[in-house]
């Protein structure tokens, strides 16, 4: 791991228990073992760790997202697989949704504009899986149930309640349900 992912990932950790106001440079800095002041050779300011954290983690969602579409079978096995990919995400960096969540409005604005388009962008992924199983979806319609799935997906740092694996396999069977899909693995 280089020292800006391991800013990064420190960052993530600090920004959740303390939320991005209440970490300093200096907490940042000392957490990985650097000066304050020293941050400054990795990243311009607090705001662009928060910005390049969170503007990555839509391109992530994204680009991984795309792949699993293109290598499905077809839509329900695209939609599996997407379910399949959050939720690992969303296990794998609960700290990131927290901050994703709670540190939103600290973002400065052109990386806000550039992760909304980003996330725009995965939302009309799964909306237009959606709609080629439920055939007549409305757009808005299959955007809604993208989001409501994320929602439950993305709840996993306040209820996960689990062990990782039977919280991914709740998760999953929950979300697929909540899109109208069967889950392929308990037929």
């Amino acid at each position: 791991m280089s020292r800006r992912e391991q800013i990064l990932a420190t960052a993530a950790e600090l920004f959740a228990a303390r939320g991005f106001h209440g970490v300093s440079v200096a907490d940042l800095g000392a957490a990985v073992g650097i000066s304050g002041p020293a941050l400054y050779k990795h990243f311009v300011s607090k705001d662009a760790v928060l910005a390049e954290m969170l503007v990555s983690i839509s391109q992530d969602l994204l680009s991984v997202g795309r792949s699993r579409v293109a290598d499905a079978a077809g839509p329900a096995d695209a939609l599996v697989a997407l379910v399949d990919w959050h939720v690992d995400f969303a296990l794998r960096h609960r700290p990131l949704i927290v901050v994703q969540d709670r540190d939103w409005e600290s973002l400065p604005r052109e990386a806000r504009e550039r992760v909304r388009t980003l996330q725009r962008e995965y939302v009309d992924l799964w909306a237009d899986q959606l709609r080629l199983v439920h055939g007549g979806l409305a757009l808005e319609r299959a955007r809604a149930m993208a989001h409501a799935a994320f929602g439950l997906i993305n709840s996993t740092p306040h209820s996960g309640l689990l062990p990782d694996v039977p919280m991914h396999d709740l998760l999953r069977q929950m979300a697929l349900g909540a899109l109208g899909l069967d889950d392929p693995d308990r037929r």
